[in-house]
């Protein structure tokens, strides 16, 4: 039994300490879940619901937009870890980081074995809040426009239960597309 107990304990070993050298992955439905309390934070409940829900009440709002974001955080973390395999094999790292190495300069600890992890993170959490300002910003902006002149909102984004998200939505991929351009 003991043999049969060491032999597992060796066989799920050598599929972690593999893990570790590969890239380090950030599970994307719990930074999804994170933006999205954040944007409800910010935009206040009534404002999330009408963003987000779909069903009579506007209930769900808070799994629409998980499920939204999911694959946004998945595209950050996609994007991040590609900017930063980029860094670390960037022969000149150290001139444009104060002459420190991609693992000094990223990693903490003693040995500094995660820096590409603390990489990764640090640049997928810069994406995912820049998202949820957009979002954000995209709300007060539809909000205001609402309220300036209803019938002209109507025009533009229906009025169907979905209108106020199908604004929200639209208006922050036009300012992140701006944001981008300059």
């Amino acid at each position: 039994m003991k043999r049969l107990l060491i032999v597992a304990a060796a066989a799920l070993a050598i599929p972690v300490s593999a893990a570790g050298a590969q890239d380090y992955n950030l599970p994307p439905s719990k930074a999804a879940s994170a933006a999205c309390k954040a944007e409800r934070q910010q935009m206040g409940e009534a404002t999330f619901k009408q963003t987000y829900g779909t069903n009579k009440n506007r209930s769900n709002a808070f799994g629409k937009c998980v499920s939204k974001r999911t694959k946004t955080e998945k595209a950050n973390q996609d994007s991040a870890a590609k900017a930063c395999r980029a860094e670390r094999d960037d022969a000149n790292f150290a001139a444009s980081h104060d002459g420190k190495t991609f693992d000094e300069f990223y990693g903490t600890g003693k040995n500094r074995k995660n820096a590409f992890g603390k990489c990764v993170s640090s640049k997928s959490k810069a994406a995912s809040k820049a998202d949820v300002k957009a979002s954000v910003n995209a709300a007060k902006s539809c909000k205001a426009d609402r309220k300036a002149d209803a019938a002209a909102f109507a025009a533009k984004w229906g009025t169907k239960r979905n209108a106020f998200g199908k604004c929200v939505s639209a208006t922050a991929k036009e300012k992140q597309a701006e944001e981008q351009q300059a």
